[in-house]
């Protein structure tokens, strides 16, 4: 994010600890990070001091947004180890806690956003990551701290070996590592090949990686370049690299080991010179286990691994990505308030690929209305909550729907309206599923997936009794 932020401490002060670093740098620091404020997306973090913090309007003295429709003195965070408590002043536009308006005061320890004014802000029980580096910005690509340190474990990866292989699910971000892998490379001016591995139709992906001889099978009439000779002297991005098949699997770890590789339909091999990026959602582990992926390749290309934290896990990065998606309707639509916070608080299992995607289908809808401004209003009803599988369908069938509709609700209940309901019935899951419409499994299945966790005596009760 390319906001400034707040200064936590004066980089002279603090008492230096053995490994190099500060006694100050090895305490979780809590507080609140500012992520958007006054149209804008922002990354300040505002540390909780003396076991408080008075949340205000600005006056540019001080790293508290200047935003006219916050009171100077609106609400009052605390930090006890476990739970955020947020005490409202009186303010005339209100607090709202995961969309939900705060009345006088309440503890929470699974709330995630604030909202007062125009501005909100992730509630963080550690803001160590952001005292470093903010959000940034460079073309397409956002990066917050999450991702700065996998880009960072990439580029080691690639100063000291030829392989990486990069984990997380899908859409979260993994080709973006790769190409920062081929870029810390010694050959960043070489070709970057990339391969979803899970497009290739089944029995072309020999002849597509290792190439082909004319006559080598019926129908090869030309000599074919495979796309391994392509990435020589580059990098070879293979992504879903578990979706390829036992026997490919082995003559990729042939050019891994000999460094050559042979055409089919040629009698000798020839010199490679490139680096392999490999890339899955699945556990390779799991797929050795169940014997769809080779032993002695996942032995060779495992390690290094960097792990690609999920879009639910970078918060900070939503606001920004959203800008980028309304970017081609600049002078059109700008984003409103509202549909930050609702995007903050859905789940995107399909990460950043679904969020720009429905960002960019809500702002088509939003014109197509006439409206100035994209809300959450705009957003279709699947937008960024979890798919499930139907448990009702036949053998062999894999339909995928969205859960039942609760009663009077058009979607699920998001994070704000689980949390109202789970207080308004002292955390029963059976009563709170009931008032929600939704089976009790179901309502547990939501909680699990929003990592909602209850913990009151009665509930406790409720569960020994199944």
């Amino acid at each position: 994010m390319s906001g400034q932020p707040a200064t936590l401490r004066d980089s002279t002060s603090g008492r230096r600890d053995g490994a190099g670093g500060t006694a100050e740098d090895a305490v979780a620091a809590p507080g609140l990070l500012t992520v958007y404020t006054q149209g804008q997306p922002a990354c300040v973090p505002l540390p909780i001091v003396n076991g408080a913090l008075e949340l205000g309007r600005g006056d540019g003295s001080s790293a508290l947004p200047q935003d006219p429709r916050m009171s100077r003195r609106h609400a009052r965070i605390t930090f006890d180890g476990e739970r955020f408590g947020i005490t409202e002043h009186g303010s005339q536009n209100g607090t709202y806690l995961d969309g939900a308006r705060i009345e006088k005061c309440v503890t929470t320890a699974t709330a995630r956003v604030l909202r007062t004014g125009d501005s909100l802000f992730l509630l963080c029980a550690d803001l160590r990551p952001f005292r470093n580096g903010s959000v940034t910005q460079s073309g397409e690509q956002i990066t917050g701290p999450a991702l700065r340190e996998v880009l960072s474990q990439a580029a080691r990866a690639a100063q000291f070996g030829r392989t990486l292989h990069i984990t997380g699910e899908s859409g979260s971000g993994k080709e973006g590592i790769a190409r920062a892998f081929h870029t810390a490379s010694s050959r960043p001016g070489g070709p970057f090949v990339p391969l979803n591995c899970a497009t290739i139709a089944a029995g072309i992906a020999e002849r597509l990686l290792f190439g082909a001889r004319r006559g080598a099978f019926s129908g090869a009439v030309t000599d074919t370049e495979g796309l391994i000779q392509s990435a020589d002297g580059g990098t070879l991005f293979l992504d879903e690299v578990a979706e390829l098949e036992l026997s490919v699997q082995a003559k990729l770890l042939r050019v891994l080991e000999t460094r050559e590789v042979l055409v089919l339909g040629a009698l000798r091999p020839q010199k490679v010179n490139l680096q392999i990026c490999t890339a899955s959602h699945r556990d390779l582990r799991a797929e050795v286990g169940s014997g769809r992926f080779r032993e002695d390749l996942y032995y060779r290309i495992s390690s290094p691994a960097a792990v690609v934290a999920p879009l639910r896990h970078r918060l900070e990065e939503i606001p920004w990505l959203i800008q980028l998606a309304l970017r081609p309707f600049a002078g059109k639509t700008t984003a409103h308030i509202g549909l930050i916070e609702t995007c903050l608080l859905r789940y995107w299992p399909g990460n950043i690929r679904e969020l720009l995607a429905e960002i960019r289908a809500a702002a088509q809808e939003s014109l197509g209305r006439g409206a100035t401004r994209v809300e959450a209003q705009h957003l279709s009803a699947h937008a960024g909550h979890a798919l499930d599988r139907s448990e009702d369908t036949g053998p062999g069938c894999a339909l995928l729907f969205h859960p039942p509709i609760p009663k009077l609700a058009r979607d699920l209940p998001d994070r704000a309206r689980l949390q109202e309901m789970l207080r308004k019935h002292d955390g029963n899951i059976s009563a709170t599923a009931r008032a929600l419409g939704l089976h009790r499994t179901q309502l547990k299945r939501i909680l699990e997936k929003l990592d909602i966790r209850v913990t009151n005596r009665e509930q406790a009760l409720e569960d020994e009794a199944e």
